[in-house]
């Protein structure tokens, strides 16, 4: 089984003899490959429509994993039960469908082990949620594939208890919550290089602003100064931790 980069990063994220749970497997991918690596003992693939179902059981019974891979149709983690894995992978999707995903299993989720995220798009608010409800962020990985950058986050819940965290002083800066802490990312000459693509955009967004006239001229030119100034922030950490990137750039 030959994965894509992302596929790849996301399997190797799998803590090793855990059993798996991949929400919205699509073609089952991941959970083959990593019982043919032999890096798990079983797994549950899972996913809300029939046809990605279909297609991930013909790939299972290909690889002859019927006995240790098992299809289940589910709307997100609904038709996990408590215990049944040690890891849950949900990869593919925006940010508001894997906030979704996890606010409906919360108390199920929340005594899981690992999960692995990979949301597509809002990570300010999936960091920003994922802190308020108990869940830490352990690793971060950044993806470049095909012309995208892919954001990749293990996660472990901080308690058991199923109760949401109650409010308490911030463990991320505003910054952080956008595109991460720079000590936790695996892959940080690709974050550098999605960090410099960024602040040449918004650079370019705030020049034509600066040609525009409105009422919201002002504001809007606030908040893309703002924007700049953490990822000026996250580049100049990211150049710390490592200077043979120092010259790294991406059109």
């Amino acid at each position: 089984m030959q994965l894509s980069k992302r596929l790849t990063a996301l399997a190797g994220l799998v803590t090793a003899g855990h059993r798996l749970a991949d929400v919205g497997t699509d073609h089952g991918y991941v959970p083959i490959y990593l019982m043919e690596q032999g890096r798990i003992p079983s797994a549950i693939a899972m996913d809300i429509n029939q046809g990605p179902l279909e297609r991930a059981r013909e790939h299972i019974r290909q690889f002859g994993f019927e006995a240790y891979i098992e299809t289940r149709l589910s709307d997100g983690v609904q038709g996990l039960k408590a215990g049944e894995a040690d890891t849950v992978l949900v990869a593919g999707m925006g940010g508001s469908l894997v906030m979704k995903i996890l606010e409906e299993g919360l108390p199920m989720l929340q005594k899981v082990p690992e999960l692995i995220l990979q949301p597509q798009s809002e990570l300010y608010q999936v960091r920003r949620y994922l802190e308020s409800r108990g869940f830490k962020i352990l690793r971060e990985y950044m993806v470049y594939e095909d012309g995208k950058y892919y954001p990749i986050l293990r996660v472990e819940p901080e308690e058991v208890s199923g109760k949401v965290v109650p409010e308490r002083i911030s463990l991320y800066t505003e910054g952080e919550y956008y595109f991460g802490r720079v000590s936790l990312q695996e892959n940080p000459q690709v974050l550098l290089a999605y960090v410099n693509k960024s602040l040449a955009v918004q650079n370019q967004i705030l020049e034509g602003l600066s040609r525009s006239e409105g009422p919201r001229r002002d504001m809007r030119g606030r908040e893309v100064r703002q924007m700049i100034g953490y990822l000026q922030e996250c580049g100049e950490q990211l150049e710390k931790r490592l200077p043979e990137c120092r010259n790294t750039r991406e059109a």
